[in-house]
């Protein structure tokens, strides 16, 4: 993401809620301030249709850090 983004392409980071505390910690060590969304974990075990729900209910969470 670092790396996108200091070459002027938009990025956002998505991951389950059990990496909130590491994304922040690698945030900080890189001295990065990415845009990140989490969502429900885990995931390994759901189904498909429960992964396109969610990408469902998180795209304008998504669409809205590109934005900002």
């Amino acid at each position: 993401m670092a790396d996108l983004e200091a070459r002027g392409i938009p990025t956002v980071g998505v991951a389950t809620t059990q990496f909130i505390e590491g994304a922040a910690a690698q945030a900080k060590s890189l001295g990065i301030d990415p845009a990140l969304v989490f969502i429900p974990h885990p995931v390994q075990d759901r189904t498909d249709d429960e992964m396109r729900a969610m990408a469902v209910a998180t795209a304008d969470e998504v669409v809205a850090a590109l934005r900002s």
